[in-house]
């Protein structure tokens, strides 16, 4: 349903492709998702980088006092060193490397979880955006139909203000009460309210459009708010059954739905792997100085140069239940993102069977209101000529113009709700938004 709305002219006028392209580019929203998109690209790098070897080097330096110990006996790569210096230092030097040769294919299976997660940010920024837009075509169109319903309250007033001449003039001559010409003056003042009312509530329209947009209190901002001509409403409403089998294919909300189920197969795998032995390969280098020794530094270096090599195998045998409480909680992880993708097919068809029911219904609204308005019009311009006569009193009159006005407002509102219902239909379907 539409409310009534106000229009205000501003500096800057926008579109609604102005308005769509812009958020896609100045949206927080879209753009913390895109920022999503970069870290889980990063956590992608750093997965497969787990595949390849670590190396370290470590350096170590210390000094070492005993002013009380007449001498000191260092051991150091397995042999001793004494010295009387109450102050000594040592050095040692380290370079390493290890290396997970196999842990059950873990590694490569996380690397396809991330990818995973990684086409997940992206849909998921897709999604966040066709929401943003779904909004903005949303208040868009409010605006719209407040602005025609708006200058259908302004006709009122003018005419209100005519008849309240008209009837200052019969009561000077006596053709007219006093509580009729009061009757006057409230009819008038009920339609410049209706009037400052609907630039009140476009007002707000266009602030929550600003919100969407991300422009401040400061930035001038207006729409182009040109009317919809009625045969846009008169337009075939595409059917539900087509639209809901394109929008099974295209939508981002069911793509990540299908992929959040993907990714929880990918970590059941992962878990079932956990039970599965490991082999790691570690190898180092290391060297070291002692100033004690009565060697010189580049001796020292030379004979304590040592290196190694290793090779590790684990075989989980009783791991308190880690691993099965793993496979477990990724069975109900699985099982959770199917339903979940379950739930998201039939919101999916629920939502646009509703936007079908709404543009039909509404279509045939329009057509019946189309002809309500012209025979109402007829009759409000025959009772004010008789009213101006003096053959029609005034709750005649008041009658006919509120007719007038209820089929007026159902027209535009049948029109504007055809209009956007039908083009959210068209959007569900992979196209484009637009008016």
């Amino acid at each position: 349903m539409f409310a009534l709305l106000p229009f205000t002219a501003m500096a800057q006028t926008w579109t609604l492709q102005r308005c769509l392209d812009y958020a896609a580019e100045h949206n927080i929203t879209v753009q913390k998702n895109r920022l999503s998109e970069e870290d889980a690209a990063e956590q992608l790098k750093q997965t497969k980088a787990a595949l390849f070897p670590t190396l370290s080097f470590s350096m170590s330096q210390s000094l070492g006092y005993r002013p009380f110990q007449e001498s000191t006996v260092m051991v150091q790569n397995g042999m001793a060193t004494s010295t009387n210096n109450k102050l000594t230092e040592n050095g040692s030097y380290g370079l390493n490397a290890s290396w997970t040769v196999w842990n059950g294919g873990i590694n490569r299976k996380n690397i396809e979880a991330q990818k995973v997660q990684t086409e997940l940010a992206t849909v998921q920024t897709e999604q966040s955006l066709k929401s943003i837009q779904e909004q903005i075509a949303q208040l868009y169109v409010q605006i719209l139909y407040t602005t025609e319903a708006k200058k259908v309250n302004e006709q009122l007033a003018a005419t209100a203000q005519q008849q309240l001449e008209r009837g200052q003039e019969r009561l000077k001559v006596g053709d007219l009460a006093k509580a009729d010409v009061a009757q006057l003056e409230a009819q008038l003042a009920s339609a410049q309210y209706d009037v400052v009312n609907a630039q009140t509530q476009i007002d707000g329209f266009k602030r929550q459009l600003k919100a969407l947009l991300q422009l401040g209190i400061e930035e001038a901002f207006d729409v182009a708010a040109n009317e919809m001509e009625d045969s846009r409403a008169l337009a075939p409403v595409p059917d539900k059954q087509s639209v809901y089998e394109q929008a099974l294919v295209s939508r981002p909300e069911i793509r990540s739905a299908e992929l959040q189920a993907k990714a929880a197969d990918v970590q059941l795998d992962v878990a079932k792997r956990g039970f599965l032995p490991s082999i790691s390969m570690n190898a180092g280098f290391g060297d070291s100085h002692y100033s004690a020794s009565s060697e010189s530094y580049g001796e020292q270096l030379k004979r304590n140069l040592n290196g190694s090599l290793g090779l590790g195998v684990s075989i989980p045998i009783f791991d308190n239940r880690r691993n099965k409480t793993s496979v477990s909680r990724a069975k109900i992880a699985r099982t959770s993102a199917a339903l979940d993708m379950q739930d998201k097919r039939t919101t999916l068809g629920s939502t646009i069977e509703n936007l079908w029911l709404n543009a039909t219904s509404a279509q045939q609204r329009f057509i019946s209101a189309t002809a309500a308005v012209k025979s109402q019009e007829t009759t409000y311009e025959l009772t004010n000529e008789q009213f101006k006569a003096g053959l029609k009193n005034i709750v005649d009159l008041l009658q006919a113009r509120d007719n007038l006005l209820q089929a007026q407002q159902n027209k535009l509102q049948s029109k504007y709700t055809t209009i956007l219902n039908t083009q959210l239909l068209r959007f569900y379907e992979g196209g484009e938004m637009g008016m």
